[in-house]
């Protein structure tokens, strides 16, 4: 059985610069990335600044509470200004999240499999199992959705990624992922949740 979890004692494949993409295998995954103008210059500037001196004083790897600390102080409070809504918000209009639902769902089955999205309006949250490279999946996705929209260089260089470490590390994914809408305040025609079943059990 191919192990659905982060095993620790087992190789990591890493890519990329400043903090590094992980994966292990087919491994679930949580990943965000967002619209290119979703967080103001200035905002995002600080927060570059901020998190450059910590990491000098940090060094990876890092033990669970090292871990938690850097996702209190500098992920929530990237995630918290995404909820605020700034930006084009491109994904508030349904035409868009059609396109963008079509071409994530395009290789389920098949490159990866789902178990729960949601399509915010500047930013997008996936739990999945990947099956192939997982740059080359979000690349994809990147560069068709964009194509297709129509609207130039729409994504971020780059996204957030987070292997799942065990069956509630999975369950507490599937609810933030379920609640994101509701705490950005929402209303129903300006999101779209996908879950599967067994998400939907959670």
């Amino acid at each position: 059985m191919v192990p659905e979890f982060f095993d620790s004692s087992r190789d990591i494949q890493k890519h990329g610069d400043q903090l590094p993409h992980w994966q292990q295998g087919e491994v679930m995954q949580f990943v965000t990335f967002r619209l290119g103008d979703a967080l103001p210059r200035e905002k995002l500037r600080l927060w570059l600044d901020q998190r450059r001196v910590w990491l000098t004083h940090h060094p990876l790897p890092w033990d669970p509470a090292t871990e938690a600390e850097y996702q209190k102080e500098f992920i929530w409070k990237l995630e918290r200004w995404l909820d605020q809504g700034a930006g084009s918000c491109i994904f508030r209009d349904p035409s868009a999240r059609r396109i963008l639902t079509e071409v994530l769902m395009r290789f389920h089955g098949d490159r990866l499999e789902h178990h729960a999205w949601v399509i915010m309006p500047n930013h997008v949250h996936l739990l999945f199992r990947p099956v192939v490279t997982l740059e080359k999946l979000i690349q994809a996705w990147k560069s068709t959705s964009a194509r297709r929209i129509g609207k130039g260089r729409i994504w971020q260089r780059n996204y957030r990624d987070t292997l799942i470490r065990d069956a509630d590390h999975f369950a507490n994914a599937v609810r933030y992922i379920r609640r994101n809408p509701v705490k950005a305040k929402l209303p129903a025609d300006a999101f779209t949740l996908w879950q599967s079943p067994r998400a939907e059990h959670l």
